[in-house]
């Protein structure tokens, strides 16, 4: 349930002309705020990960080079969804999703309490880790990138990358490498300014038509809710005028991109809030960001699309959201 917010409502009144103010505005200074691509990263963004699971992913994730905790952090997010009670239909268990098998052979007592636990998160993730740094070490020799030849072994067997001399030319394979490393890229914490988006205008022209909508919890937008919206359905709809096909709920949009920081932000952004914030899986509410401090949100039952202030108590972050980045998403976690 949304709750109040603590930002001052600037209301119906605001004129299209503000929007393109901002929007323009903001974007004059977006080639002082990129430095061209993002580098590698140094570690994990701010509320990238829940803070129980942050030390073992920094520890663990820098366990050999084929690896670092974002990707580590993808991995987890991509099997699991943090989930550590998760089970899959082939019998994946755990937040690493091991098989008994393979548990079997490369689980590891993580937290030296005398058992290998596949559903303890402090065994798992070590767990997780050592077994890309095994498959890392058997394809060490092969030539190409040893991340995606580690991911390539992780999908398909190191005997497929080793008898291809690289990323084996199996379309699930080489999908399962570019969603690893693409989805890596929202938990890093960058080293240098993010790109700033070519779809974000779209999204705000989309928004900016639905202002003064009553709020509706569970909107879609769909003609039988006539037109309206609630927070992430709002900024679905939007994403996917442009062609990004955006999770329906807010947390899962969070890693939608990379997180700019609160000076780097850039109208398109989504800025999020959250009842924990050192936990992205409390976010309970999202907005887009139009520049000046401003963003257009459905806030709330009883109140209309509007325009808001990010800076309240909860704001999380911002994800800059990016199409491959979408794609990478996970649609549904197992259970």
């Amino acid at each position: 349930m949304r709750k109040v917010w603590l930002g001052v409502s600037v209301g119906l009144g605001v004129s299209f002309s503000f929007v393109a103010l901002l929007v323009v505005g903001t974007y004059m200074v977006a080639a002082d705020l990129v430095g061209g691509a993002g580098g590698k990263a140094v570690g994990l963004a701010k509320g990238a990960v829940p803070a129980t699971y942050e030390p073992l992913i920094q520890r663990y994730g820098n366990s050999c080079p084929a690896i670092n905790p974002a990707l580590l952090a993808a991995q987890l997010y991509q099997e699991s969804g943090w989930n550590a009670k998760a089970q899959s239909p082939a019998n994946a268990k755990g937040i690493a999703q091991f098989i008994p098998a393979t548990w079997a052979s490369h689980g590891v007592d993580g937290n030296k309490d005398g058992v290998k636990d596949i559903w303890d998160p402090q065994d798992a993730i070590p767990s997780a880790a050592a077994y890309d740094c095994s498959l890392a070490k058997y394809v060490k020799d092969v030539p190409g990138n040893q991340t995606h030849n580690m991911l390539a072994s992780y999908n398909a067997g190191a005997y497929a990358v080793i008898k291809y001399g690289g990323v084996p030319p199996y379309r699930e394979t080489q999908n399962y490498v570019k969603t690893i490393t693409t989805l890596a890229k929202s938990f890093e914490a960058p080293i240098q300014k993010v790109q700033p988006s070519q779809q974000s205008a779209g999204a705000i022209y989309f928004a900016q038509k639905q202002l003064g909508k009553p709020y509706l919890w569970g909107g879609n937008g769909r003609p039988e809710e006539g037109g309206r919206f609630d927070c992430s359905g709002l900024t679905k709809a939007a994403y996917k005028t442009v062609g990004i096909d955006l999770p329906r709920v807010a947390n899962d949009q969070w890693n939608a991109g990379p997180h700019p920081k609160r000076s780097e932000l850039l109208p398109g952004d989504l800025v999020f809030f959250a009842y924990d914030l050192d936990d992205p899986r409390s976010i309970h509410h999202v907005g887009i960001y139009v520049g000046g401090g401003y963003m257009i949100n459905a806030p709330y039952t009883g109140a209309v699309i509007r325009f808001d202030k990010i800076d309240s108590p909860d704001y999380i972050g911002a994800t800059r959201v990016t199409q491959d980045g979408a794609k990478a998403l996970p649609r549904a976690n197992p259970a």
